[in-house]
């Protein structure tokens, strides 16, 4: 009876002090998300009544499409039945004079922007006059028969004529703003270089379950992110990371399991379209704060604007690709000096960075982000710039145990 008293006893001590270490460990989770929590409250405040207003595209009918299609190839008919030269006309996609800024939505497309005329009677454009006949005929094919491929499969197609992958891929684009409707709807779809993981599950418009939870590897960002649904997670915050070298050392760490559940990207660098629309499903989805990883150059700066704001590129489809709720978690300049990040970690800046910086410093959204301006300038100022990986040069794992979770806990983000 004693001995059993004993292991009774001994077993009651033991739950309270399980329940004790939980009441703990649940009182220092909610000390430790209410900066973010704060975060989360006052972006769904902030875009009450707006998403579902301005996220919501309007599905076009594949008649549709092919009626603009045939309109485009009816001018060019025309024009040959009067024996004038035909004519393409693009929207300039290269220039920031035909872009408007909205801090809700990013940069978009002006109503009333440039064009570039493809002449078919020109020796300068008359390949890519080509080219593009070329590719509303497989694109006609493709919505005709309710059928997919991938921008290598057009290149593939006819390599002789278009001489390189970037060339379809720039004319995908520019047909796609041309019909003024978005690349999935004209059933032409990219291989995907972004990588996704943590705690994050969905099913791919065939039925396949992708579980991204494993922290040994991570998952391919979908190439047809438009049909993903059933998306579940219980994820805090999403946090994109620029590089895939530091995506993959905190996937190593095991970041995503031990500060928190969350789900962290990375487009490797500057992001492909399906890593953006990725960041903007899981946005729409979840509504969770969103951060960006990105080094503490003019370089890493763009990339994250480029989730938040969009491109002059793809302003076209700012509407499905932009996150204006993504925060600048770091690194940032300010960081260098308040971490006394090593000298020898610490990198002159280049002719082209300088340049690169006075470009962003005239950007348009720099004027409601007086805070990320003042970080700008430092850099300027500071002539340096540093990779995230310099932090390990304060100690190993500074970047996960140390900066990220005392970021994360204490709010500091831009």
């Amino acid at each position: 009876m004693g001995a059993r008293r004993e292991v009774t006893t001994g077993g009651i001590l033991g739950k309270k002090k399980e329940k004790k270490t939980s009441r703990v460990m649940e009182s220092y989770g909610t000390q430790f998300f209410s900066q973010i929590d704060k975060l989360r409250d006052q972006l769904l405040i902030s875009i009450d009544g707006v998403t579902d207003r301005e996220c919501v595209e309007e599905e076009l009918s594949p008649r549709e499409i092919l009626t603009r299609i045939e309109s485009v190839i009816l001018g060019i008919v025309d024009s040959l039945s009067k024996n004038e030269a035909p004519v393409l006309l693009l929207p300039n996609r290269s220039s920031w004079s035909n872009v408007d800024f909205d801090s809700g939505m990013g940069l978009q497309m002006s109503s009333e922007h440039s064009v570039t005329n493809v002449r078919s009677n020109c020796p300068s454009s008359v390949t890519r006059f080509a080219q593009i006949l070329k590719i509303l005929s497989v694109i006609y094919r493709l919505v005709q028969g309710n059928s997919y491929a991938t921008k290598r499969d057009v290149y593939y197609n006819n390599t002789q004529l278009f001489g390189s992958q970037r060339s379809v891929d720039i004319i995908v684009d520019d047909i796609s703003c041309m019909l003024k409707v978005s690349r999935r709807a004209l059933h032409v779809l990219a291989t995907s270089k972004g990588l996704i993981a943590g705690d994050l599950c969905y099913l791919e418009e065939d039925g396949t379950r992708i579980d991204c939870r494993s922290s040994s590897a991570a998952v391919s960002v979908s190439s047809n992110i438009y049909g993903i649904r059933n998306i579940v997670s219980s994820a805090k915050f999403v946090l994109i990371v620029e590089k895939d070298a530091t995506f993959q050392r905190l996937l190593n760490d095991d970041f995503c399991a031990k500060l928190s559940p969350c789900i962290m990207i990375t487009g490797k660098g500057v992001p492909d379209v399906n890593s953006r629309l990725m960041v903007k499903k899981l946005w729409d989805t979840l509504q969770i704060p969103i951060f960006a990883l990105v080094d503490a150059d003019p370089h890493g700066f763009e990339i994250m604007c480029i989730y938040k704001y969009g491109s002059v590129a793809m302003s076209f489809e700012a509407h499905s690709l932009t996150v204006p709720s993504v925060m600048w978690l770091g690194l940032l300049p300010s960081d260098l000096q308040r971490l006394r990040v090593p000298k020898s970690s610490l990198l002159p800046l280049a002719r082209t960075d300088e340049s690169k910086l006075s470009s962003l410093l005239k950007r348009p959204y720099l004027a409601s982000h007086p805070e990320w301006q003042k970080e700008l300038e430092l850099m300027q100022q500071s002539k340096v710039k540093a990779e995230i990986q310099s932090l390990a040069d304060i100690s190993p794992d500074f970047l996960t145990s140390i900066y990220l979770p005392n970021k994360l806990r204490y709010g500091g983000w831009l």
